[in-house]
């Protein structure tokens, strides 16, 4: 299962995570912060959180946001605990998100970055996702796009080499997955960080 080597393997990196990735998560955090336009009242769960630097940058705007980031790896968690030690709103939870520990309806926006290539259902995480998400709520994922020629390459040595490692998609096929779980999609984009990186954005609301 796809899940469990992920675990050990972000629990393995986890100490070295954010310094190794410091120029790309920046970038792809601080682009996904911007975009997403969160309001300050908004109830927050971020999914696969990492080590909480999304939630570190939420709070150091707005340190009375109300977020939840859940992740696989209790070591990234542990992390991410650290470094937000000083905002009581919020709290980090081990959770997958083919099963996420929360009522129906209990967020407003639903952010997922970096981490819809490990999923290994991604249409059942999408209806996870929609099932605690509010009925007027938002989600927005950010992820590696196959559209880029470098993406496809990184895709095809990643299936070869790193057993952690799912599928990219391209835009279309991303789309697809989130109108086959009931999501409109309001706005997308792709966005290009360097030579490599290639990514897209989709802001979607659930379909009732």
């Amino acid at each position: 299962m796809t899940e469990t080597t992920v675990r050990e393997q972000y629990n393995q990196m986890a100490t070295f995570y954010d310094q190794r990735w410091r120029s790309y998560i920046t970038n792809t955090l601080s682009f996904l912060k911007t975009w997403a336009h969160i309001s300050p009242t908004a109830k927050v769960l971020d999914v696969a959180c990492g080590t909480g630097e999304f939630e570190r940058l939420i709070l150091t705007e707005n340190p009375e946001q109300q977020i939840i980031g859940v992740d696989i790896s209790d070591e990234m968690l542990a992390i991410a605990q650290k470094k937000c030690c000083l905002y009581p709103h919020v709290s980090f939870q081990v959770a997958s998100v083919l099963a996420l520990p929360f009522a129906n309806n209990s967020f407003d926006v639903i952010v997922s970055a970096n981490s819809f290539h490990y999923f290994d259902d991604p249409l059942a995480a999408l209806v996870e996702m929609k099932r605690v998400l509010k009925p007027d709520g938002t989600v927005v994922i950010l992820d590696w796009c196959r559209d880029y020629l470098l993406c496809q390459l990184c895709d095809i040595l990643l299936k070869i080499f790193d057993p952690a490692h799912k599928q990219c998609y391209n835009q279309y096929q991303f789309h697809s997955l989130l109108e086959a779980a009931k999501f409109d999609v309001s706005h997308a984009s792709k966005v290009r960080f360097g030579l490599v990186w290639g990514l897209m954005i989709a802001r979607a609301n659930p379909i009732s």
